[in-house]
């Protein structure tokens, strides 16, 4: 079948020009399908996290573990979507990291980062795989019909002052939850 661009023509939200395989920190947005309100609920303005939120939470705090030269840094899960910011701390290429050693942990028990050798663009090599393996534990152990939205949304952290804005914005998300653009009653 072949493609048509009127119909499936999809505009990158990725800053163009930016090389996302160098040192560098990313604001990122992940939400459920639909906005469905599965992660937990905001109590009083606080987060109460539900069985799926805390595979996501777990897996997300995973996520330096199976990525050599990724960080983490403020993150918050909310009741349809979370907040978080990733840090690639070390310059990658094509041809992967050099002298690092390999983790194990996927299907097809290959090392993380040979999932991210033919890849420069490795913020979403990070997010795609945490992705699929929340939702493969999700189905595993709590919901078989739990998806995430199509995509993530990310921003380019461009400087300190910046970067503590928007730690700020993740930390009081839950406060905030009712003027959230992604609030559901």
């Amino acid at each position: 079948m072949k493609r048509a661009p009127d119909r499936h023509h999809r505009r990158s939200a990725r800053l163009q020009g930016h090389d996302y395989a160098q040192p560098g920190a990313y604001f990122v947005t992940v939400c459920t399908r639909d906005r469905e309100c599965v992660l937990g609920r905001i109590v009083d303005s606080e987060m109460v996290i539900s069985t799926i939120g805390e595979i996501v939470r777990t897996n997300w705090d995973d996520i330096p573990g199976r990525f050599p030269g990724i960080g983490l840094d403020t993150f918050v899960v909310m009741p349809n979507h979370v907040h978080g910011i990733i840090t690639v701390t070390e310059a990658r290429h094509r041809r992967g990291l050099i002298n690092q050693t390999p983790t194990r942990g996927t299907r097809t028990d290959k090392p993380d980062w040979i999932l991210m050798k033919s890849d420069a663009m490795v913020l979403g090599k990070v997010v795609r795989h945490f992705k699929a393996r929340t939702t493969k534990m999700i189905h595993d152990s709590a919901s078989d019909t739990f998806r995430w939205q199509r995509n993530y949304h990310e921003h380019v952290i461009r400087n300190e002052t910046e970067l503590n804005t928007i730690r700020q914005y993740i930390l009081a998300n839950p406060a905030n939850w009712t003027t959230d653009e992604n609030y559901r009653a």
